[in-house]
């Protein structure tokens, strides 16, 4: 075994004096921008009260608007800029949603003022727990929470189809224990309108195009998947099958199948991914796993046949896919009828 020559070490020793002293550096910014970050957002919420309190006082609905516009132009000629009169409305707006300083002193340590900014303007309380709790869970930058909020993530995810105290009990666990449940990471519909497909597609032209768009696939199904395979092959009886695509999800701690279908689901969809499952379940699953999971991801979900099925119960999930973006307005509606029909099961 050749010995290090002195400037081979010396160099060694520098790099690792370097590293640490980098890591250092790094962790005092980090430090310093929480510290700084709360500090601002505690005083932007300090101000959103003594806004408040002077416009409860006049008891006056345009007095809200006159004492903004005076405040914000008084500021701006003392401080500089940063003090618009739409700033001033962010403030005033983080006071009511968030009433207690503590709680959001206790956010601010791991969200800045701009994610804190995209959540006060929503009305819905669930709503405004789910996307706090998956920006501090994902790590979601503002420009990440923004195309969630506007794709209707929380809409879209099964866990809003559930009565409320079932909502608030799984964001809790999220919240206290980090436990997340199938709900909370499966969608429907998915959006895949970045895979640009043509009117006409096969299911090897949509399992090419998710292969080949994998990461911008991945930010759709949630940061927590990770990708292991793609048509894999399992041999049963001497007969070959394959599944389309396999993932990893970290949190949940298990294997999950993902099935491409075309057109109307089908009850043999079932039986499939029930053979896919308990194959992983007797050959893949390693100890502190939990079982495997499946998704049968389709063009049309066929409600009535997913109920006699009973597959909103077990560890079987079907969603509908959509490769192009509907209007806001069209998703709204679509998305309330089915929270309309999921209801109606409880």
């Amino acid at each position: 075994m050749k010995k290090l020559t002195k400037d081979k070490r010396q160099s060694l020793k520098h790099g690792d004096l370097f590293s640490r002293v980098a890591s250092l550096i790094t962790q005092s910014k980090q430090r310093v921008s929480t510290i700084v970050n709360q500090e601002l957002t505690l005083l932007y919420w300090n101000i959103g009260r003594l806004i408040k309190q002077d416009i409860l006082k006049n008891k006056r609905a345009r007095y809200g608007e006159q004492i903004i516009t005076k405040l914000s132009k008084k500021l701006t000629e003392e401080f500089g800029a940063g003090w618009s009169k739409p700033q001033l409305w962010n403030c005033l707006y983080t006071v009511e949603t968030f009433r207690s300083m503590k709680i959001l002193s206790t956010l601010s340590r791991e969200l800045s003022w701009s994610h804190l900014k995209e959540l006060i303007y929503l009305k819905d309380k669930l709503q405004r727990t789910f996307y706090t709790q998956m920006s501090i869970t994902e790590k979601w930058s503002v420009r990440q929470l923004r195309e969630r909020i506007d794709s209707m993530l929380y809409e879209r995810t099964v866990i809003s189809k559930k009565p409320e105290k079932l909502i608030q009990k799984e964001l809790a666990n999220m919240r206290e224990k980090n436990k997340v449940s199938h709900d909370l990471i499966f969608r429907d519909p998915y959006v895949l309108d970045f895979l640009n497909l043509s009117d006409s597609f096969s299911e090897k032209d949509l399992e090419n195009a998710i292969v080949s768009e994998l990461q911008r696939f991945i930010i759709e199904l949630g940061t927590d998947f990770a990708f292991l395979a793609r048509q894999k092959k399992i041999t049963i009886d001497g007969e070959d099958y394959r599944m389309d695509l396999l993932f990893y999800h970290r949190k949940l701690k298990r294997l999950v199948v993902i099935d491409l279908k075309l057109g109307k689901f089908k009850p043999a969809y079932k039986a499939q991914m029930e053979l896919y499952l308990n194959w992983l379940n007797e050959n893949e699953k390693t100890s502190g796993e939990e079982t495997p999971i499946g998704l049968i991801l389709g063009a049309d979900k066929s409600e009535e046949h997913i109920k006699l099925l009973t597959l909103d119960k077990g560890n079987i999930r079907v969603a509908q896919y959509l490769t192009a973006l509907p209007s806001k307005k069209l998703l709204q509606q679509k998305l309330k009828q089915a929270i309309r029909i999921a209801n109606k099961k409880f």
